[in-house]
């Protein structure tokens, strides 16, 4: 049971030090705590664990014009940030994580200053079927965090022009572009800024789990593991990860998300396989590339090994189908 509530807020808008003060207060909120970080980065994309960078943004474009790339922890899409961009995360245990509660902080702060929105679909949050959040998870034994985008007053042609997504998705959204589907919370309520979207959530933070939010003071953290950290989010074999090298490829879309599988294949069995995805799973292709190792090409024995390693049946036979598919071409 959460009996004890901290507040704290990012001192700038670096977004490799501000992974890094996510990622150490994954580690260090304690039992029966849970912490709302509140954080901005400055022309931003941040690509989900488990995506190709260089499919999901044009980096050249966004390093052109001073911009940042950065990799998250979490699972999930790419999304832009700038300073019309608010960012939330709530770190809390594992045993106390909830979903619904944690975006009622969202959705009631947001109704306190005169917007109704709704939680829609796997992971956003939404007015009228216009999306201006979107949210990643991240669970690691007993710590999880819960985090995710406010747009508030974002500049949508960099977002259009740096994002990348797969036309896949788009159409599955039944969109043309990512704008088309996104708004701005200052649009709805054309007065806020912010600061009081800050307070909002603060207030809110404290009624919904129903205790005293104490602040944070970010002075009194480890600064030397800060940096370390920093160090790792800043790091381009992090940001870039593994390129796309292997001989036969595809890429689909499924209910649980949108994935591009690359498979090495010799003498009926597959020798190698690489899998990108923005799928909430963020330890998804890990299970995947050691199931997908030394398999035949047997239906039977794909979703056998996909299943073995504890992957959801519907996953384990929408990629069997994909890898069969890819083998036939």
């Amino acid at each position: 049971m959460i009996k004890n509530l901290g507040l704290i807020e990012a001192k700038g808008y670096d977004p490799y030090a501000n992974l890094a003060l996510e990622r150490l207060l994954f580690e260090q909120t304690g039992p029966n705590c849970c912490v709302l970080y509140l954080w901005q980065n400055a022309h931003t994309v941040v690509i989900g664990r488990n995506q190709n960078a260089l499919d999901e943004c044009d980096v050249c474009a966004l390093e052109a014009e001073g911009g940042h790339l950065v990799r998250r922890l979490s699972g999930g899409g790419a999304v832009y940030h700038d300073l019309g961009n608010l960012n939330f995360t709530f770190l809390i245990p594992t045993k106390d994580f909830d979903i619904a509660k944690q975006n009622a902080v969202i959705l009631n702060a947001l109704q306190s200053l005169g917007i109704n929105a709704q939680a829609t679909g796997r992971n956003d949050l939404t007015v009228d079927g216009r999306k201006f959040s979107g949210c990643a998870y991240l669970h690691e034994g007993e710590h999880s965090y819960h985090h995710g985008t406010l747009l508030v007053a974002a500049d949508f042609g960099a977002l259009s022009r740096y994002l990348q997504p797969s036309p896949l998705k788009l159409q599955a959204r039944g969109v043309k572009s990512i704008r088309s589907r996104v708004v701005n919370l200052s649009e709805l309520s054309p007065s806020l800024t912010i600061q009081q979207l800050k307070s909002a959530l603060g207030q809110s933070f404290g009624k919904v789990f129903n205790s005293q939010v104490e602040r944070i003071d970010s002075t009194q953290l480890d600064e030397e593991y800060l940096e370390q950290l920093r160090t790792h989010f800043a790091s381009p074999a992090w940001n870039l990860g593994k390129k796309r090298h292997l001989s036969q490829g595809a890429e689909a879309r499924f209910s649980w998300g949108t994935v591009r599988l690359d498979l090495e294949i010799a003498e009926g069995l597959i020798q190698q396989a690489y899998l990108w995805t923005d799928a909430l799973a963020e330890g998804l292709p890990i299970l995947v590339e050691r199931a997908l190792s030394g398999c035949a090409l047997d239906a039977s024995e794909l979703r056998s090994r996909l299943e073995g390693e504890k992957i959801d049946k519907q996953v384990a036979f929408d990629l069997t189908q994909l890898v069969l598919s890819i083998a036939a071409r």
